[in-house]
């Protein structure tokens, strides 16, 4: 609350009066970071926990040999994107999709800075500075734009897709050439047979 003092005169010789009055003031409320931003760096701050043991297991797979801060605490690196998407993107963001946590790192500003792996950065995205979250706001980006490290993790799912189905076709091209001699052997047991029963039949 503040307080505001009038003084006020009253004609000659007068007495002067000082009179207060009253206003307040409301406080800005405080503003909160994303929370996909907030359980991006609770998942970081947390690493070094265990995930994968299943029940009455003493043993599972340490989240900082998952994704951890980087040696500068000024990024991070998902070490391994396949653990990342089955162990901790379903427990913090209700999803296993890689592309889809970093196409919201990029809505967010977020940068790769490392071809060789997935490392990420932003200017305030930093360990032990939870508080620059709020500093950190949504770009706006044309539909057209498709940062590079989203591409290349869309080729890269779509490359083992196309790999998987390459293997499926050479299983399915395998199992028909063994049904294929599985048949040319039925055929000739059962040729076998039909001489060998017509052979007894004019012995009799």
């Amino acid at each position: 609350m503040a307080k505001n003092e009038v003084e006020v005169e009253l004609g000659d010789g007068g007495h002067i009066i000082s009179a207060t009055s009253s206003c307040w003031g409301e406080s800005p409320r405080a503003k909160s970071p994303a929370p996909f931003l907030s359980k991006t760096y609770d998942l970081l701050e947390e690493s070094g926990g265990v995930v994968g043991a299943g029940a009455g297991e003493d043993h599972g797979r340490k989240t900082s040999n998952i994704v951890s801060w980087n040696v500068e605490g000024k990024g991070f690196i998902v070490w391994s994107p396949a653990e990342f998407s089955e162990l901790l993107l379903p427990k913090y963001f209700k999803h296993n999709n890689f592309s889809s946590f970093i196409r919201q790192l990029n809505t967010y500003g977020f940068k790769k800075t490392s071809s060789k792996r997935w490392e990420f950065k932003h200017d305030k995205f930093q360990k032990g500075c939870r508080h620059m979250l709020v500093e950190i706001t949504r770009k706006k980006c044309e539909p057209s734009v498709f940062p590079p490290f989203l591409k290349a993790a869309e080729e890269n799912s779509g490359l083992q897709l196309m790999e998987e189905n390459k293997s499926l076709r050479r299983e399915k091209m395998e199992l028909q050439m063994q049904i294929a001699q599985f048949k040319a052997l039925e055929d000739k047991l059962l040729d076998f047979l039909a001489r060998h029963m017509g052979d007894s039949h004019n012995k009799v």
